[in-house]
């Protein structure tokens, strides 16, 4: 299992959930990232989507967790993902590649909405804070 996890709407540092607070207390900032992806508004929170359009990117940030097996089962509770939770899932947890600032590339979990979209809801920037 990775250590590391991609976050790209309320879990991100600043922002004021007390998940995002969990992540930040149990997991070591390791700078802001980048997934190839298309972000959708789908309520007060966003859903990635993956793409095959290498212009379509997806910024957030990426944490190392130093417990992830516990911390994954407080984000998969939140994130509505798992057998505990209706079928099918709000989210799926996959891993994916990710960009670091410097141009490294890596593997992490983040979590890919599992439901349709509305179109005229995409993030065209691919900042959940920009929006």
């Amino acid at each position: 299992m990775p250590d590391r996890v991609f976050v790209y709407g309320t879990l991100m540092r600043g922002f004021d959930h007390p998940m995002s607070k969990l992540l930040s207390s149990g997991a070591d900032f390791l700078g802001e990232a980048s997934c190839r992806g298309r972000l959708y508004m789908i309520a007060h929170y966003p859903g990635l989507l993956h793409s095959d359009d290498a212009n379509d990117i997806v910024f957030g940030e990426l944490f190392r967790l130093r417990k992830p097996d516990e911390l994954m089962v407080a984000l998969d509770d939140y994130e509505s993902v798992g057998p505990g939770h209706p079928q099918p899932t709000l989210y799926l947890r996959e891993r994916i590649a990710v960009t670091l600032a410097d141009g490294s590339v890596g593997e992490a979990w983040t979590y890919i909405y599992n439901k349709p979209v509305d179109e005229t809801k995409r993030i065209m920037s691919g900042r959940f804070l920009a929006r």
